[in-house]
């Protein structure tokens, strides 16, 4: 009888592995070359979360790029939603850490919505197959938790407007650095001094950014939202006729012409401002610019620094013209 009949142990095993056609990547690992070339090589190495042998693929995104390959299979790339080749959230470009640790905040402010999809994936050898075994199944059954998420306003405002392709750059020359390199314009790498080693960005690994696990970018970027009070900067409106901003949270007992006083002094290094309206009742102000550039530059600086009375206000846009009618 021969092998495929005999299922020798080695069949069986292979019985796990992954085999794709295309990897699920995100635009920016993909690059701006329309016409991309791919190399496919069907279980070319295991994958660095569940360390089963999967289908790789390797490319270059872009004439001076550096060639990129897939790092983690499909099942864990879906599991997570995440890049194979970069690790990042598919929907927002965002860190795993930072993704799971909003949702998990608004899905506890909404009763649990959002924090199922957080759940920890296995580490265990045994839990990892097993869970990837029916993470597939519910794939197939059209169970994914992320595809049938609702968007998430506050992950939208921090993600990027576009892909980023600056992340698909070569990397540094070695020679460079130590100042031997003689091929000047035609080195295929970039001629710029490394990074501090002892830097923090310098030690990721893949693991720790999938799981969420002391990803110090994700750590970075929380630590930068927790310090604006878990807000992000309010986007400009679309009408360019709006001109006025915002002032929330005033203090209670504090005064109309002394709220005023306050907010010129903040506001006029930025611009003429021919009105503030102070509605004290409700612990609101407006302040009103000449120009828009003179409100957008305000905005920029202030809406995550701005104090009266040792209390911090919310700068948004006004919707309309403020009036404390």
């Amino acid at each position: 009888m021969g092998e495929r009949g005999m299922q020798i142990k080695s069949d069986i095993n292979k019985q796990g592995w992954e085999s794709t056609d295309f990897p699920v990547l995100c635009e920016t690992c993909l690059g701006d070359n329309p016409y991309l070339r791919m190399t496919k090589e069907p279980f070319g190495k295991a994958c660095k979360i569940c360390e089963r042998p999967f289908t790789t693929f390797r490319w270059k995104p872009g004439q001076r790029a550096r060639f990129k390959s897939t790092q983690i299979c499909t099942t864990c790339a879906r599991m997570k939603n995440t890049c194979q080749c970069c690790v990042l959230d598919l929907q927002y470009g965002l860190p795993l850490q930072l993704r799971d640790s909003i949702l998990e905040q608004d899905g506890a402010a909404v009763g649990g919505g959002s924090a199922a999809l957080t759940a920890a994936a296995p580490q265990s050898q045994t839990n990892r197959m097993y869970f990837a075994q029916q993470h597939d199944q519910m794939i197939a059954a059209g169970e994914d938790p992320y595809a049938r998420s609702a968007p998430n306003a506050r992950l939208a405002r921090m993600a990027r407007k576009g892909p980023y392709y600056k992340r698909n750059l070569p990397n540094k020359c070695s020679f460079f650095a130590a100042g031997t390199c003689t091929r000047g314009d035609k080195c295929p790498f970039l001629h710029e001094m490394p990074a501090d080693a002892d830097h923090p960005f310098a030690k990721q690994n893949i693991r720790d950014r999938y799981y969420g696990n002391n990803d110090p970018v994700a750590q970075a970027m929380l630590k930068r939202h927790n310090e604006k009070g878990g807000a992000v900067k309010p986007p400009a409106p679309a009408d360019a006729s709006i001109k006025t901003l915002f002032i929330g949270s005033l203090p209670d007992g504090a005064s109309g012409p002394s709220v005023e006083m306050e907010l010129r002094a903040a506001f006029s290094p930025y611009g003429a401002i021919p009105r503030v309206n102070v509605v004290v009742a409700s612990r609101i102000a407006f302040v009103e610019f000449s120009r828009r550039e003179e409100a957008e530059a305000a905005v920029e600086e202030l809406w995550a620094n701005l104090t009266f009375q040792g209390q911090k206000l919310q700068v948004s846009w006004a919707r309309g013209r403020g009036n404390s009618d």
